[in-house]
């Protein structure tokens, strides 16, 4: 019985959160095997793999993977006695687990290098457009002599959203940009400590906040983590906000692994903020 999840399904979704892997697991009975073609298909770090495992054993399913480093391993071999997964079988998940990690954020940090390295060549990514420099001074001339859209696209050859994309400012509903609006913020992303992150969870968050948090990455740090959020910079500003308690400004007791923490977050915000947008935060941080 195949269970196939939607295409625009986040990979950054705990797999126990999946719709369709839900399903699976609800349709599945003790003694079935779960098959996966490829275990980075559903996971995408140690402790998702380790829920899984252990989600897998609560309802005795087999577990069989096609393809990839896990292939030839038994990943549901316990410990007769204990029913603890093989310190073996754990340490080898951990370690795999790791070096698939490893190779995806290089290959993240490698685009965007080559990405930046293309625009200082003045190279433009994307792709090229299907209507010619020479030729868009054509089309916006037949557009304002009153040739449809339609009909401009059948002469070049083109679709008609190439069309509308030369004569964008030219349509009855374009409607020029205020040029004294602020510029729109961009999406930042930035590692939250762990301590940090489990103390905002508490915390009242608004809508957007909450969404950051929880849409956010967590990568495994030793014994801790780091969650990887990704959000304008006004919703780090205030996130950093919330857990000022953590610096002890407000003269109560904290712990100081907490307090470090925090003001590595703080570092980090600060680094990317201009300091005049941080006010009176970037000097509670320092």
């Amino acid at each position: 019985m195949p269970f196939e999840e939607e295409s625009g399904t986040s990979s950054r979704l705990h797999p126990l959160q999946r719709p369709k892997f839900g399903e699976l697991l609800a349709y599945a009975r003790p003694g079935d095997t779960v098959h996966i073609s490829e275990m980075f298909r559903l996971v995408r770090g140690t402790g998702h793999i380790l829920d899984v495992l252990d989600v897998l054993h609560r309802d005795r399913l087999a577990l069989r993977i096609h393809d990839g480093a896990f292939s030839a391993m038994d990943l549901t071999a316990r410990h007769p006695r204990t029913g603890e997964l093989l310190s073996t079988v754990k340490f080898m998940v951990q370690t795999i687990a790791a070096a698939g990690e490893l190779q995806r954020d290089l290959q993240r940090e490698l685009t965007y290098d080559g990405l930046r390295a293309a625009e200082a060549k003045g190279n433009k990514g994307g792709r090229r457009p299907a209507i010619t420099a020479g030729n868009i001074d054509t089309v916006r001339t037949g557009y304002l002599d009153g040739r449809s859209v339609a009909a401009l696209a059948r002469d070049h050859n083109v679709s008609r959203g190439a069309i509308r994309t030369a004569v964008a400012d030219l349509l009855p509903e374009y409607t020029a940009a205020d040029p004294g609006a602020p510029a729109p913020e961009l999406a930042v992303v930035l590692d939250m400590p762990g301590k940090v992150a489990d103390f905002l969870r508490t915390a009242g968050l608004e809508p957007g906040e909450r969404a950051a948090l929880d849409q956010g990455m967590i990568v495994r740090r030793g014994q801790g983590y780091t969650l990887r959020v990704t959000a304008v910079p006004a919703v780090h500003r205030r996130l950093l906000d919330l857990c000022q308690p953590l610096d002890s400004a407000q003269g109560t007791s904290v712990v100081p692994a907490q307090r470090k923490a925090r003001r590595e977050y703080a570092n980090r915000v600060n680094l990317h903020v201009p300091a005049t947008d941080l006010g009176s935060q970037s000097r509670s941080a320092t």
